[in-house]
C-alpha cells in the first residue's frame, strides 16, 4: 500500500512539472510571437496558409529559407538590399514561422515544393528565380525538377543537394530526431524551451561558425522563434521527411536544362560543400559553384556577398533587373 501512495505522488509530482512546463511554454511562445509578428500577408495556397512578404518590382526573386528558419534569414539584410531591383517574395516555409501547415500534411521536400508551386501560380509571377538556402535549396531544386513552369533559374545559397551516406544529421539537429508524433509534441511543449535556452549558444556556434553569431540575431535574424513548439514540431517533420523524396529529386540533377548558381562557404559546418556544392555543378548541365570563406548562415553574416552572388547569377541568366 505505502509503495502505491509514493508511486502515485511520483506521477501527480511529474504530471504537476509537466503543466508547469507547459504553462511556461506557452507563456514564453506568446512572448517570442508578439516580439517577432508576421513581417508580411497571409495567403491560402496548396493547402497552406502562407506568410508572404513581396517588395519592389521587376524580374520575381523568391527566397526560401531552411531548416528550422524563417524569412527572417533573409529580411535580416538581403531583402532591402534586393527590392530596389527586383521584385522581392520571402516567406515563411510550410509550418515555419508564421505560415501554417496543416498536421495532416506531408512534409517532404516534392510536398512543400507543390504547395510553393500553388502559391507562385496565385500569386501571378511566372517563371521567378528561385533563392534557396540550406534545406531551401533542396526545395528549390524540387521545384525546379518537379514543378519547371515555376522557375527561371536557381540561386543557391549553402543548399542541401545529396543526402550523406550515413543519412545522419548534423550535431546541431539532433533533438528533431524524435520520430513518434505525441513524444515529439510533449518534448515540444515540455522541454524544448528550456533546453533551447540551455545549449543556445552550442548550436548556434556551430550553425554559423567559424563565423561570430551577430548579437541581434535572436530578434532582427528571428533566433527566438525556435522557443515556438510549432517551430519544433515543423523542423523536426521537416529533417525527417528529406529522406522520402529528396533521393528520387537528386537523381534528376542531369535533367536540369535551367541556370544554377551555387554558393558555399569552405569552412560551413552544417553541409559539406563538396557533397552538396560540387557535387550538384558535377550533375547539373548548367550548375557554376562559387565559394567564399564563411561558415552556413551566409545570408545573415554575409548580407552584400549574397546579395552580390544572387544578382550576379540573375545577370549571368540573361534576366533583367531593374535599374
Amino acid at each position: 500500500m505505502m509503495a502505491l501512495h509514493v508511486a502515485e505522488a511520483i506521477l501527480l509530482g511529474l504530471l504537476g512539472i509537466g503543466l508547469l512546463l507547459a504553462a511556461f511554454t506557452w507563456w514564453t511562445a506568446r512572448r517570442v510571437l508578439a516580439t517577432l509578428p508576421a513581417q508580411g500577408r497571409l495567403v491560402d495556397a496548396g493547402g497552406v496558409t502562407f506568410n508572404v512578404l513581396e517588395q519592389g518590382q521587376g524580374q520575381p526573386l523568391v527566397l526560401i529559407h531552411g531548416l528550422a528558419g524563417q524569412m527572417r534569414h533573409f529580411t535580416y539584410g538581403m531583402v532591402k538590399l534586393l527590392a530596389p531591383h527586383f521584385r522581392v517574395v520571402a516567406i515563411d516555409r510550410p509550418g515555419s514561422g508564421h505560415s501554417v501547415r496543416p498536421a495532416t500534411m506531408a512534409a517532404d521536400v516534392s510536398t512543400q515544393a507543390a504547395a510553393i508551386a500553388a502559391l507562385l501560380d496565385k500569386l501571378q509571377l511566372g517563371p521567378a528565380v528561385i533563392v534557396g538556402h540550406s534545406l531551401g535549396g533542396a526545395i528549390a531544386l524540387t521545384l525546379a525538377v518537379e514543378q519547371p513552369r515555376c522557375v527561371a533559374g536557381l540561386a543557391l545559397v549553402a543548399p542541401l543537394t545529396h543526402l550523406p551516406p550515413d543519412a545522419a544529421p548534423p550535431e546541431a539537429f539532433r533533438a528533431l530526431t524524435i520520430e513518434t508524433g505525441w513524444l515529439r509534441a510533449l518534448f515540444a511543449w515540455t522541454l524544448v524551451v528550456p533546453a533551447t535556452m540551455a545549449g543556445s549558444r552550442a548550436v548556434l556556434e556551430q550553425v554559423f561558425g567559424p563565423e561570430a553569431v551577430p548579437g541581434d540575431f535572436a530578434g532582427r535574424g528571428g533566433g527566438l522563434m525556435s522557443l515556438c513548439p510549432h517551430q519544433f514540431i515543423a523542423a523536426s517533420r521537416d529533417m525527417q521527411a528529406v529522406t522520402a523524396r529528396l533521393p528520387a529529386v537528386s537523381a534528376r540533377y542531369h535533367d536540369l536544362h535551367i541556370p544554377v548558381r551555387v554558393l558555399f562557404g569552405r569552412q560551413d559546418r552544417i553541409l559539406d560543400w563538396k557533397k552538396n556544392g560540387q557535387a550538384l555543378a558535377d550533375t547539373a548541365p548548367q550548375a557554376k559553384l562559387t565559394l567564399v570563406d564563411g561558415g552556413h548562415m551566409l545570408p545573415v553574416t554575409q548580407v552584400e556577398a549574397t546579395v552580390a552572388f544572387v544578382e550576379s547569377a540573375v545577370k549571368d541568366m540573361g534576366l533583367q533587373a531593374t535599374i
